[in-house]
């Protein structure tokens, strides 16, 4: 062989990179299969264990099975677990902007609400109202 002659072709470049890219999948499904089985409250330790034992033994066969038999129940787990971080993510937002769940319209209404109603003088209602809109 001489310098600079490489006997790598182009097709062989080709199935590498669909090899790299079946291998990532593979561990990416792994990791998926099993956090989702151990944020599952449901099924119980025995449970868990036999699948863990099932995708370890036979991966390819385990992983097919899992997705087949609990894919459904996955994809709610998935939802509700994005709900929950969307509702944390939204009251962090509302208490660092300091308003607790009410825009600032929304408390303007009920201030002036309140001042229709004669429970708040015209001063009290012009410094709170000076106060919302800073």
């Amino acid at each position: 062989m001489l310098l600079g002659e490489v006997d790598y072709s182009l097709g062989d470049a080709l199935l590498t990179v669909l090899w790299i890219f079946g291998f990532v999948i593979f561990f990416w499904l792994l990791i998926t299969i099993f956090s989702d089985l151990f944020r599952d409250h449901e099924e119980s330790g025995w449970a868990k264990a036999a699948w863990v034992i099932f995708i370890i033994i036979l991966p390819f066969l385990g992983i097919l099975v899992y997705v087949i038999a609990r894919g459904k129940g996955m994809a709610e787990r998935n939802m509700k677990a994005a709900a929950e971080a969307q509702q944390q993510f939204d009251q962090y937002v509302r208490q660092a902007a300091g308003t607790p769940g009410e825009s600032t319209a929304d408390q303007l209404q009920k201030l002036s609400d309140l001042h229709d109603a004669g429970k708040l003088t015209d001063d009290e209602f012009a410094t709170q109202k000076a106060r919302l809109l800073g």
